[in-house]
């Protein structure tokens, strides 16, 4: 393989991920996104306790935090479960959810809080605060 493949094919590869992440939206826009404030969440917990989330702090399943594909990092948004009324405040530090038709992953204590942990789903309402 010549130089100018080996420096062409370089390039693709680490173009590739940034071509398949979601734009970050600012809080704001999201905020004025009805579409995008609402639909089902899920949760993680053990599984991934201890591993780096996308942001490069591990991740605490005991923690409120949550993945969202486009907000910011840090950005803090409030999750009220549609089914009971239960809401919290969790902090953005990762990405996903990657499941189809998920809109935001909770931390494991953050599910427990608004009472999603026996049925792994619930639908959500997201208001950016």
């Amino acid at each position: 393989m010549n130089i100018t493949k080996t420096i062409a094919l370089a390039v693709a590869l680490l173009a590739a991920p940034a071509l398949t992440q979601a734009p970050l939206v600012s809080a704001e826009a999201f905020a004025g996104a009805k579409q995008a404030r609402a639909g089902n969440a899920s949760y993680y917990g053990k599984r991934f306790h201890g591993r780096r989330t996308a942001n490069g702090e591990r991740f605490n399943m005991n923690a409120m935090t949550a993945a969202h594909k486009s907000l910011p990092f840090g950005t803090k948004v409030r999750v009220t479960n549609r089914r009971n009324g239960k809401s919290v405040v969790v902090r953005i530090n990762d990405r996903g959810p990657y499941a189809h038709g998920r809109v935001i992953d909770l931390s494991r204590a953050a599910a427990s809080r608004i009472g999603m942990l026996n049925s792994g789903t619930a639908p959500v309402k997201i208001d950016v605060l």
